[in-house]
């Protein structure tokens, strides 16, 4: 930018001899222009200001110290002097040129447009080429960021306020924009960094203390994202987006608190409503969202809809994944819809994150519960429940075991007759297993049945029938007799 320094000239300080004020200011020019042109740009902007100083109605002074201000990045500063410039001479054209190159940089594009449009009427446009190149792109991006923006795909807004930036990388707008885009795709780190900037430089930017709070807001620090929601208001009253996030913060917090209460007060169905409606009121607020989901699967839970509730853990852990509270809740409803292979899984990533003794206990018994859930349920093809006393054991091996011994179905299909036997081959062993004591206790505590000693190998279903009507096993009533028994056998159907 060596050009933008209107006039050095070669003199000797020390042979200057200050006749006027406008001698003096013009030596002062001078030196400055001596250090810009070695690029001391911080020592030579003194200089400037005292010829402004000295001489305040000498638009090349300010011409000169808005060039220097452009090399120090201080656009703002420098587009202010730029301007000054061209209302003390209408014709200065390096103000002009100054005003564009300033304006683009700050993304000011009504204000570049206007000194480009003098600089064509003038035949300079040459001098502002580059510029009107990056403000065909600003306004290209411009363009495709506000409809990302109204269609909430903050992804593109980025990517479009990136573009800006590489043509205007100290604007203010696009910084914001962009940071607060990125809030809204919960990068809050790096959104927070970017409003904290342009906060250090300008400490009551509204804007930038909004997206400040949106970060706290999302990150579920709702009081200090109120302070923040408010202070804006104070400097920005018409502040339209701190305000309608602030409702919706004080709302969203409202409904948490009143499904709280209800909950608390045995009110499930009200409480489920609550939490509902609190999800409805910000979909982008993931942190507080999964903590409401999880509500919600609580009182589903104590509603006994376990599928809905398993759906909103789901919901929570998509939002946060590690959620350990929803990972705990969805764990235990697996384990009552008896899925236990998804229970067993979400165990095992509980086991990661909280390596407790309790945690290593849920994950135990969820796994002898799948090993329990693969093999043959024995009460079930008796027909008994867990409970059921040897007594019961016994009447209900006798009457299933007769109705599916095979010679009962010696004139049914083939496929009938498969079927069939292997109905009796399983009552066979659930009896051989529940009438043993040892194996009925090792069978109740899930352990593999082929571990045992004698397990499932020495059970034959004919023995087991044969011994049980031995050994009295049969009750009074009419006694049948079939082929395939030892001789002389019989038994009777109850």
């Amino acid at each position: 930018m060596a050009d933008f320094v209107d006039e050095i000239m070669d003199t000797d300080e020390k042979e200057i001899i200050v006749a006027s004020s406008e001698e003096l200011a013009e030596s002062k020019k001078e030196l400055g222009n001596e250090l810009y042109k070695i690029k001391q740009y911080h020592t030579a902007l003194p200089y400037y200001t005292e010829a402004i100083t000295l001489c305040p109605e000498t638009a090349a002074y300010y011409g000169n110290r808005s060039a220097c201000l452009m090399m120090l990045n201080r656009f703002r500063d420098a587009l202010e002097d730029a301007r000054k410039a061209v209302s003390l001479d209408k014709n200065f054209v390096k103000g002009y040129v100054r005003i564009a190159k300033c304006a683009v940089a700050l993304g000011d594009l009504v204000t570049a447009e206007s000194a480009i449009k003098y600089l064509e009427s003038v035949n300079e446009s040459n001098s502002v080429a580059s510029e009107m190149r990056s403000m065909e792109k600003l306004q290209k991006y411009e363009s495709e960021a506000l409809k990302a923006y109204e269609n909430k795909d903050f992804r593109k807004v980025v990517y479009c306020m990136d573009r800006c930036l590489d043509e205007a990388p100290t604007c203010p707008r696009y910084k914001i924009t962009k940071a607060e885009c990125l809030a809204f795709l919960g990068r809050y780190l790096e959104s927070q960094e970017i409003a904290n900037s342009i906060l250090h430089l300008d400490k009551g930017n509204a804007d930038a203390i909004y997206v400040r709070g949106i970060c706290l807001f999302y990150e579920d620090n709702i009081d200090s994202a109120f302070s923040h929601f408010q202070q804006v208001l104070r400097l920005a009253p018409d502040h339209k987006k701190a305000m309608e996030i602030y409702k919706k913060a004080k709302l969203l917090k409202k409904k948490k608190e009143e499904g709280n209460e209800a909950y608390k007060n045995c009110k499930f169905q009200e409480a489920l409503n609550l939490y509902s409606e609190a999800l409805n009121i910000d979909p982008l607020n993931k942190k507080t969202n999964a903590k409401l989901y999880f509500n919600r699967a609580t009182v589903l839970s104590r509603l006994n809809k376990i599928k809905e509730a398993v759906d909103d853990c789901s919901s929570a852990l998509n939002l946060d994944g590690a959620y350990l509270k929803a990972l705990l809740r969805r764990a235990k409803c697996y384990m009552d819809l008896g899925e236990y292979e998804e229970a067993v899984k979400d165990y095992e990533k509980i086991n990661k994150m909280d390596k407790s003794r309790e945690s290593r206990r849920l994950l135990q018994d969820a796994k002898i519960a799948l090993k329990r859930s693969k093999r043959k349920d024995y009460y079930k093809v008796l027909g008994v429940d867990r409970n059921a006393t040897d007594d019961e054991i016994k009447k209900a091996y006798r009457k299933r075991a007769l109705i599916h011994h095979p010679d009962r179905h010696a004139n049914a299909s083939d496929g009938e007759k498969k079927e069939q036997e292997k109905k009796f081959k399983e009552v066979g062993e659930a009896y051989g297993i529940l009438s043993d004591p040892k194996k009925k206790c090792r069978y109740d505590s899930g352990q593999d049945l082929e571990d045992m000693d004698g397990g499932m190998s020495d059970i034959d279903p004919s023995q087991v029938f044969q011994t049980f009507f031995s050994n009295g096993g049969h009750s009074s009533g009419a006694e049948f007799s079939f082929g395939g028994f030892p001789s002389g056998f019989s038994f009777q159907f109850g």
